[in-house]
């Protein structure tokens, strides 16, 4: 493959901005420009970023001109755009969740492994993991307590709380795990107010238990009254306690984790080094992204198994 790489964007709304921008900041990138089923939005996001708008029916045109895509629409449309991508043989960099449903995320990541193509997935806070030091604990952890608080807001509406938010902690959790998901136990809230509508939980606590004992827990909420991002570590030698807000952690496990790893390039601009990671895996120079498309559906399988544990 040529060194420089003809990238797009699929999503004209505000991920299709930032991973606009990431392309634009890329080295041996031709940013083609942005696609969007409202043409109008696309071409207002291709003005800024000074490239083409592509909409509507245009989508197979705009795919034959790219090597690399990032899908930043709905997601309830990723699949869909997805699958495209990969059929027309471009990698593909899907924002979180991968799908919203087992069979389409499966569909995904056969059809990039058929190919030979990269598909990987915006689950960008291992990058802060990774400064942090924590995938070098030789030990494995115990249990884990999240908590990932938002308040009301009018994105996301299309999938539950789970799929919004919480995956990003489910992915983190299985990133350190040792075993495999198995028991899920969930409770659900929903958010009542006139003229509002969403899909699925708006609050949501689940417990997910692994075959070899570890336990984690988590919470997410987007009608709370203040944000909050927490994670709890146990291991058998102490505990790791993070505050995901304010960038500090507080350590008693004997391990030298990085207490400065908010000044770490890739926890900086954790979105940047997912987007460059990617690039670098097509480019042969990684083993694979940060988040494969693999590792993706696993936080999938778990997250929809928390909604399915509370019912409709």
């Amino acid at each position: 493959m040529s060194r420089i790489l003809k990238a797009g964007v699929a999503g004209a709304g505000v991920f299709g901005g930032y991973h606009s921008g990431k392309y634009k900041q890329a080295s041996d990138i031709e940013f083609v420009g942005i696609y969007d089923l409202d043409k109008s939005r696309a071409q207002a996001l291709a003005q800024a970023q000074g490239c083409k708008a592509f909409g509507g029916d245009e989508l197979d045109a705009f795919l034959a001109q790219l090597d690399v895509i990032t899908i930043a629409t709905p997601a309830f449309a990723h699949a869909k755009v997805a699958l495209k991508a990969l059929e027309a043989g471009v990698h593909v960099y899907v924002e979180k969740p991968l799908a919203i449903n087992v069979d389409d995320g499966e569909a995904m990541v056969a059809l990039a492994a058929e190919k030979g193509l990269v598909l990987a997935c915006g689950h960008q806070e291992r990058a802060v993991f990774e400064a942090m030091g924590l995938y070098d604990v030789p030990e494995a952890p115990l249990s884990l307590e999240a908590v990932r608080n938002g308040t009301v807001s009018a994105r996301n509406l299309d999938v539950s709380v789970v799929l919004d938010l919480m995956i990003h902690d489910l992915d983190l959790g299985l990133s350190l795990a040792h075993g495999e998901a198995g028991g899920v136990e969930a409770a659900a809230r929903y958010r009542q107010a006139e003229g509002y509508k969403a899909t699925g939980a708006d609050e949501m606590t689940a417990e997910v238990k692994f075959d070899d004992g570890f336990v984690a827990t988590f919470k997410a909420s987007r009608m709370a009254e203040a944000r909050e991002r927490t994670m709890r570590l146990v291991y058998p030698s102490g505990e790791v306690n993070i505050d995901f807000l304010t960038r500090k952690f507080e350590n008693t496990t004997p391990f030298a984790l990085n207490a400065d790893f908010a000044e770490a390039e890739i926890a900086k601009d954790p979105l940047g080094t997912s987007v460059f990671r990617f690039l670098d895996t097509v480019r042969g120079e990684r083993a694979k992204p940060l988040a494969s498309g693999e590792e993706a559906l696993k936080a999938l399988q778990v997250a929809l198994a928390i909604d399915e544990a509370v019912g409709p």
